[in-house]
């Protein structure tokens, strides 16, 4: 049987649910912790990343990363990691620069589907226009990672 552990955080936009294997982060969600799981040393330390950047003290990630998905989600996903902190990319520049400059929908698709919010900063794609446009989250989180990210906000 799989070990799952599980951490929440109370951030300035909600509670966050890091949810791990033995290996890797699996998920990190909006969400209520939905498991009797216990914390780890993988969560606990996701959990004080997730504290640092909050604080404004880190802006990338260094923890193994598991999410569930097919090839070109994973290749979405990895694409998004790429985007450095503070700047935004539209749907359509993430997918030039996968190198599939069709597939601006299922892009979208992808990137609404990332399991791990934050450390796979989806909320870094916006539309062509500048304009705020999906986020699992929701918009007005997507508008406060974004203002965070500019030094616009402190937790």
């Amino acid at each position: 049987m799989t070990q799952h552990h599980q951490s929440w955080l109370d951030t300035p936009v909600g509670r966050l649910v890091i949810d791990a294997n033995a290996q890797a982060i699996v998920a990190v969600t909006f969400t209520e912790p939905h498991s009797a799981a216990t914390e780890s040393a993988l969560t606990r330390q996701a959990k004080a990343q997730l504290q640092e950047y909050f604080a404004g003290h880190r802006q990338t990630f260094d923890l193994p990363l598991a999410p569930a998905g097919t090839p070109f989600r994973q290749e979405a996903w990895r694409a998004l990691c790429a985007i450095p902190y503070g700047q935004t990319r539209s749907y359509g520049e993430q997918a030039e620069e996968m190198g599939k400059p069709t597939a601006v929908r299922a892009v979208g698709a992808a990137n609404g589907a990332n399991p791990i919010a934050i450390v796979i900063p989806c909320h870094r794609v916006i539309g062509k226009n500048g304009s705020l446009t999906g986020y699992a989250g929701g918009l007005d989180r997507k508008a406060w990672l974004l203002a965070l990210e500019r030094g616009e906000v402190r937790a």
